[in-house]
């Protein structure tokens, strides 16, 4: 993991920093092959340069998201309105987490990945890697 991410974690409340080390370390076992870094000011973790998933803080918690999740088939991952392929959840206390749905939805995420390395060069279009 790198270096960065357990700062981010250390930085958030007591409940938040408890749900951000249980998701880094279950990204983490189960993403063993991917490059992680502090990106757009959070945790992400990235396979051959796309964004797999990541976490963020927000008003409601930590919500974490994945890049090509509206593909997953969860229903526990809200999908987002927008032009992307993304789909999230947010957690506000860490009995929330469920680690074999997080296994899950990354073994999907390894497997159904749309290309966002390129999404720029492509002017915001985006095609499916696998």
């Amino acid at each position: 993991m790198n270096k960065d991410i357990p700062h981010y974690n250390d930085s958030q409340s007591a409940t938040d920093r408890e749900i951000c080390h249980l998701l880094s370390s279950g990204i983490d076992l189960n993403l063993k092959e991917a490059e992680s870094k502090i990106w757009h000011a959070h945790p992400v973790w990235f396979l051959n340069g796309n964004p797999i998933v990541g976490y963020s803080k927000l008003k409601a918690g930590i919500r974490l998201m994945f890049w090509s999740g509206a593909d997953f088939d969860e229903a526990d991952l809200k999908i987002n309105t927008g032009k992307f392929k993304d789909a999230s959840i947010t957690y506000t206390a860490i009995e929330q987490i469920n680690l074999d749905d997080l296994a899950r939805w990354i073994e999907k995420s390894k497997v159904i990945q749309w290309d966002y390395k390129n999404v720029v060069k492509r002017k915001g279009v985006l095609i499916r890697l696998t």
